[in-house]
């Protein structure tokens, strides 16, 4: 007699198929973060700052906004930077660009004055200063990205930076230091370490400044303070985008701010001496980086000052300064 299939170990096998293949279909999908807004993005990666303060004149050391005086007036920020303590509350700039592959974000930290304690002649200070950084961060699925270096703003010279284990590497220009890491809001952030009177910005050193007068700036979205020394070791800075409606972007063309493309307005000391980021120029990386960029077009610098990117795009898919 042959074998023959009981119905019920059909059934049987039918429903374990229909199980399986329902299984299939309602498995759980790989989570999908929301979009990160920019203000987010910028928060995110934004430095711990520590800016260094010189004792003859603390407060011409803090950060602030280019209006802090309450108008857009550049020519007048030297001299109103003696009469508005309290108005220099702290703020920095933050413009974020975007490729396939890498968001770029730039922070700006802005002074009403570039400034020596000896005596100058109009030499050595200028009316308004501007110098920042540029976060490299690679998309890669998580709603922030992954930091992988920054580069610097020194006066006319720009410095790279990648954390430890970031797969970048030196092409044109060298690797100039490590970015050192600090924890702060929930997140591990970048460090910058800001000059006292000159201003320009290299990686923090990892130093506690003992016996040194260094504000710490910590950022925010909302929070603005302002020091209440040269010592003060917890203020929060306030993040302001660089493109929002009448910001710094908005008066790119207006002549009571700027005196030509990216170049502050100033008559203290030199005149006209001090750029926004659209302005920021490395004095000694050859022609074809051009003036600007690390703004502007920001996966073009990288793609020449740094080596082993991995995939890489180009092409934008947000760029405010194209705008």
């Amino acid at each position: 007699m042959k074998n023959q299939i009981k119905p019920w170990r059909v059934l049987t096998a039918a429903a374990l198929a229909l199980t399986l293949g329902l299984g299939a279909l309602t498995a759980p999908a790989a989570p999908v973060h929301a979009a990160a807004s920019d203000l987010d993005l910028a928060y995110r990666w934004a430095p711990v700052h520590y800016q260094d303060t010189d004792s003859t004149d603390y407060d011409a050391d803090y950060i602030t906004a280019v209006n802090y005086d309450g108008d857009w007036n550049t020519l007048n920020n030297w001299d109103n930077q003696d009469d508005s303590l309290s108005r220099l509350q702290a703020k920095a700039y933050f413009s974020v660009t975007e490729t396939s592959s890498h968001w770029y974000i730039v922070y700006s930290f802005y002074h009403p004055r570039d400034w020596v304690d000896y005596p100058d002649f109009g030499l050595d200070t200028h009316e308004n200063d501007m110098e920042g950084a540029m976060m490299i961060v690679r998309k890669d699925g998580s709603a922030y990205g992954k930091f992988e270096g920054m580069v610097t703003v020194f006066h006319n010279d720009f410095y790279s930076y990648p954390p430890s284990g970031s797969p970048l590497t030196g092409a044109q220009e060298t690797i100039d230091g490590t970015a050192r890491l600090a924890s702060y809001g929930g997140f591990s952030r970048p460090t910058t370490f800001q000059e006292a009177k000159g201003h320009g910005i290299k990686a923090w050193d990892g130093s506690d400044y003992a016996g040194t007068d260094v504000v710490v700036y910590y950022p925010s979205k909302d929070t603005a303070e302002v020091p209440s020394g040269g010592n003060d070791r917890d203020v929060k800075y306030q993040l302001v985008d660089t493109f929002a409606a009448n910001g710094l972007w908005a008066h790119r063309s207006d002549t009571q701010t700027f005196a030509s493309w990216g170049t502050f307005r100033g008559d203290d000391g030199r005149d006209n001496a001090a750029n926004a980021a659209w302005g920021w120029d490395d004095s000694n990386d050859g022609d074809a980086l051009q003036r600007g960029l690390l703004a502007t077009d920001p996966a073009k610098l990288v793609s020449v000052y740094f080596g082993n990117l991995g995939t890489f795009s180009r092409t934008y898919t947000r760029n405010g300064y194209t705008q």
